[in-house]
């Protein structure tokens, strides 16, 4: 099954090149309208991430983040989520733009970064130097919040060498800065033809409220013990 899973992260290149385009979901009315919203006694979840995290193809009510919010909200937990998933990003594009994000203050940074540079084959410790700016940036601006670290795979076509490296990568650096770690983020859901567009790469609608799942089960215990 993981096989099949890489295999078909390996073949569908659009999440690397012509089909991850920057989306609305990202722009900056989007996410100042968003930090508009948050009153002072909402603390706030900042998603920080590409397509994934902007669910692309589908309307932004749909993706996991909102999903997210809605779970929130039943509880009638003190918190807001705020979408800044950017379509066709990788490492570097995250580390040039996390600085715009930060100008409001985050009590919770989820960042889910890493999948195009596996898909582009790019270097792994470029991709980790990257990851870490990115956390130096948010502890050096808001030492009290916590990071949550999103695992991905990296196709087999790069050699067990990679893709060991890659998923590796993730593990190292969540142990490093004391963060909170999901393992997979598309567990139950990468390489299911059902609960993905047909790109093949994208989750649909039945695949975000799995990847919800995923997320919140990690997420929960610390909403539950604010700092």
């Amino acid at each position: 099954m993981l096989y099949r899973i890489l295999l078909l992260l390996a073949t569908s290149l659009v999440f690397a090149h012509g089909g991850c385009r920057r989306s609305s979901n990202t722009s900056p009315s989007a996410a100042e309208g968003a930090a508009e919203d948050t009153s002072q006694t909402r603390r706030v979840i900042l998603f920080f991430g590409n397509s994934l995290t902007a669910a692309y193809g589908l309307s932004p009510e749909e993706g996991f983040v909102a999903l997210i919010q809605q779970k929130i909200d039943s509880l009638g937990l003190p918190y807001v989520c705020i979408n800044a998933g950017n379509s066709g990003e990788t490492t570097a594009g995250g580390r040039s733009r996390v600085g715009w994000v930060l100008q409001q203050p985050v009590d919770i940074f989820v960042l889910e970064l890493g999948g195009n540079d596996a898909l582009r084959g790019l270097p792994i410790e470029a991709s980790r130097e990257n990851l870490q700016a990115i956390i130096d940036q948010v502890r050096s601006k808001y030492p009290a919040c916590r990071i949550v670290i999103a695992g991905m795979l990296a196709p087999p076509n790069l050699g067990p060498e990679y893709t060991q490296t890659f998923a590796q990568m993730y593990r190292d650096l969540a142990s490093a800065n004391q963060a909170t770690f999901i393992p997979f983020l598309l567990e139950g859901v990468g390489g299911e033809p059902d609960l993905n567009l047909p790109d093949g790469i994208h989750p649909n609608a039945a695949g975000h409220r799995i990847v919800s799942k995923n997320v919140w089960q990690v997420l929960y215990p610390l909403l539950r013990t604010p700092q």
